[in-house]
């Protein structure tokens, strides 16, 4: 019953300058519109928006190919049309198994799309071509409890479930969009085998003539949250446009109703209640979207709205219609009618990775998903070894407009993907890097995926999955991060924001007595010796680490005595110790190709006036006792 869920209770009044068919196509009487739309045409041109109007009433009506004609007609008038019709003349193309004209009418309107959308196209298209979807094996049923009308919208309750349903309890009129009488919320027995049985009205909500539909229940806090008509003393409220919405209400433990939300102008669907987080979602066509309806949360206090609505965003939201929100075990499971699915409302799951941020939305296949609408998805675990779940499709073969399906499974439903965000920060610093370029590698060395990390040096990307993977970042002036991870360590990270750490050169040189060195804390040899000391092990340890993140700089390595002792001493002892540094960084790693030179300088480059004869405290003579690592190619390489 997608008409009901992104329609119902609109009820426009005839305006000014509307046609006949502008007031049936408005009215949701889809196939009279069209009648009379072809009827005004042949006396005069049909307006752009009235062949928008034409080409949504055969799409919505199953004529996808008439439908897709129309919307190219008005296309080639005009590129820029909303993108959620651009949605839906792309989706009639799809039916048809354009694939590569789809791809192709959207490079034109590239720019006027996210970043993050665009990801979410590349990598369902890729999926699809690949066949990857539907890997599971689902045991899918027609559940008993269905009936001729139309059944959607299952909910968990307790261990029965809830469901919406236009079977018409107590003759309830008829509702002109559909063809069948207004919604009620009914309640069925789950048996052993996770089939629906015994389906009777629901007594835990006020009865109304006018729609009631798309419960959820949050069993912690004995809160039933519902759509229903926007009434007020048995009287449908009206906008000043003529609109009558669908609003969300719920009922407490005592079985009092309130509005829980609720606008004249802007219908609300299928609220979900994050328990834990009191989180309120639920889909609607506020402005600003992305598209068609799309999916929101506020917070709440028991149930009494606390924020304004937040979109969540272009990696969940596109042009198309976002219904019915569902969060099992940190994955969002949401339905969408965006083009590059296998038609109509598809089943997405995508994964919860913190900070308001999803992973890619994946289309969980075809084994849930067909060229039909699928919507409603819930899902629990079902004994020690499996999950149930339901959903709702009009797919053929059902008993009526909308049936309920259940289906069993072994694992959660979803392809098993590798999500990975977080940032790219200095690591001498912690500040953000900016535009750091991130490479994934498979195991054989095959590029998976390029990106670059956002201004504020956050990155996200999410590939299928792999039994290995290794990640490079680079940027100008920085080190190289690479890493490898095998299956373990990939579950591990994927986790939490994971954040990488590159070294900025300039953070990690100095200029000192004209030239380019690494910087070192003061530490010494003891007198007269050539001898590694501890404490300048710990400072050349930093030069070891240096070069394994620069590996392409050439060293020189400077020793230099002060003035005490004789000339040919200091000599022989400042070469001697070059000699060490230059043995010491060696045995660490360092490649005898990175040190062009150790020389000992001896007392010949003194810094001050404690030249031979002149008394100087120790201090100043030590002032005058350095290591230098200079770095000869820095100019070239930086």
């Amino acid at each position: 019953m997608i008409s009901f869920l992104l329609s119902a209770g609109f009820t426009l009044n005839a305006q000014e300058n509307m046609s006949r068919a502008d007031v049936l196509f408005y009215q949701y009487q889809y196939q009279q519109a069209i009648t009379e739309y072809l009827e005004e045409q042949e006396k005069n041109p049909l307006s752009n928006q009235q062949l928008l109007n034409l080409a949504d009433a055969y799409f919505k009506t199953g004529n996808k190919e008439k439908a897709r004609t129309i919307f190219l007609e008005v296309f080639k008038r005009d590129s820029n049309m909303d993108a959620s019709y651009f949605n839906r003349m792309l989706l009639a193309m799809s039916n048809e198994n354009s694939g590569d004209r789809v791809k192709a009418f959207l490079e034109t309107r590239k720019t006027d799309f996210t970043a993050e959308f665009l990801e979410n196209v590349q990598f369902n298209f890729d999926l699809m071509e690949k066949e990857a979807a539907g890997v599971l094996d689902f045991q899918l049923f027609n559940v008993q409890a269905n009936s001729s009308t139309s059944d959607f919208s299952p909910s968990f309750f307790k261990d029965q479930l809830l469901f919406a349903s236009s079977r018409g309890y107590k003759k309830k009129e008829v509702y002109g969009p559909t063809g069948e009488a207004y919604t009620d919320i009914f309640l069925a027995y789950v048996n052993i085998t996770g089939d629906i049985i015994s389906a009777n009205h629901f007594k835990g909500i006020p009865e109304t003539p006018f729609h009631q539909a798309t419960p959820f229940y949050a069993e912690s806090r004995d809160l039933l949250f519902y759509v229903r008509s926007n009434i007020e003393n048995e009287e449908m409220l009206f906008s000043d446009e003529g609109k009558n919405t669908l609003a969300i209400g719920l009922v407490d433990s005592s079985g009092e109703f309130r509005y829980a939300f609720r606008d004249q102008n802007t219908s609300f669907y299928y609220p979900f209640f994050d328990e834990q987080n009191e989180k309120l979602y639920f889909a609607a066509d506020l402005e600003g979207g992305y598209g068609g309806t799309d999916l929101y949360y506020v917070y709440t206090n028991n149930g009494l709205i606390m924020s304004s609505p937040v979109n969540l965003g272009p990696r969940i939201n596109g042009p198309g219609n976002e219904i019915a929100p569902f969060i099992f075990e940190n994955s969002l499971y949401f339905s969408s009618d965006v083009f590059y699915g296998f038609g109509g409302m598809d089943v997405y799951s995508s994964k919860i990775l913190g900070n308001d941020s999803f992973s890619i939305p994946v289309n969980l296949g075809n084994e849930i998903n067909t060229k039909y609408d699928e919507f409603g998805f819930i899902i629990r675990n079902f004994g020690d070894e499996s999950l149930l779940g339901y959903f709702a499709s009009n797919r053929p073969g059902g008993k009526g407009k909308d049936d309920l399906y259940g289906f069993r499974v072994a694992e959660k439903p979803g392809i098993k993907t590798f999500a990975l965000n977080g940032r790219i920060v200095n690591e001498v610093t912690g500040i953000i890097v900016p535009e750091a370029y991130i490479k994934v590698l498979d195991g054989s060395g095959n590029v998976l995926k390029e990106l670059y990390a956002a201004d504020n040096g956050t990155y996200q990307f999410e590939i299928p999955w792999e039994e290995g993977i290794s990640l490079e970042v680079t940027k100008d002036k920085y080190s190289t991060y690479r890493a490898s991870y095998d299956e373990a360590q990939m579950e591990a990270i994927q986790g939490s924001l994971f954040d990488i750490s590159i070294a900025f050169i300039e953070d990690l040189v100095e200029e000192k007595e004209g030239q380019t060195v690494i910087k070192l804390n003061k530490a010494y040899f003891r007198r007269g010796q050539s001898q590694i000391t501890p404490e300048l092990a710990l400072e050349l340890d930093k030069v070891v680490d240096i070069i394994q993140k620069f590996p392409g700089l050439q060293l020189r390595i400077e020793s230099h005595t002060d003035s005490r002792g004789g000339g040919a001493t200091n000599f022989r002892i400042s070469q001697n110790r070059a000699n060490a540094i230059k043995d010491y960084l060696k045995s660490q790693g360092v490649p005898e190709s990175n040190i062009l030179y150790a020389i000992g300088y001896g007392e010949d480059k003194i810094l001050n006036d404690c030249t031979n004869g002149v008394y100087c405290l120790d201090t100043f003579h030590k002032q005058n006792e350095r290591q230098l690592i200079v770095v000869l190619n820095y100019n070239i390489l930086y």
